[in-house]
């Protein structure tokens, strides 16, 4: 079984792809994920009704890891993640905590600015 930080780490490498169906492989079914500015869901529907709209209008993504450490089964990523949309690519500082048991992720909580992230897609005026 692999370490919670390298779990996470090929998570967020398939999301950056948007590959969502093996991103979510990588959650146990009922996990409960918090867009701390926003809202809170569980299960890979909850994910994909939050992350599906957001992602729609992106073309490509690149996730900068910036920072990361792990406890246990709690581990923390500082990142950048930065969307390529028709406006152009936009920036959003992001930083995030995941739990992990018995190899899937239970808990993942991302903290950012929500008026930054409404940026993401804005259009060219």
């Amino acid at each position: 079984m692999r370490e919670p930080i390298e779990l996470v780490e090929s998570f967020l490498k398939a999301f950056e792809a948007m590959d969502f169906d093996t991103a979510l492989t990588h959650l146990a079914d009922d996990c409960e994920y918090t867009n701390i500015p926003l809202m809170s869901v569980k299960g890979h529907e909850g994910v994909r009704q939050v992350l599906g709209p957001f992602f729609e209008p992106v073309k490509e993504n690149e996730f900068q890891l910036l920072r990361k450490a792990a406890s246990g089964n709690v581990v923390f990523f500082e990142r950048l993640d930065r969307h390529l949309t028709e406006a152009g690519w936009r920036e959003l500082p992001v930083n995030s905590v995941f739990e992990v048991e018995n190899g899937k992720i239970t808990v993942w909580r991302e903290y950012f600015d929500a008026p930054t992230a409404q940026q993401i897609h804005a259009t060219k005026a």
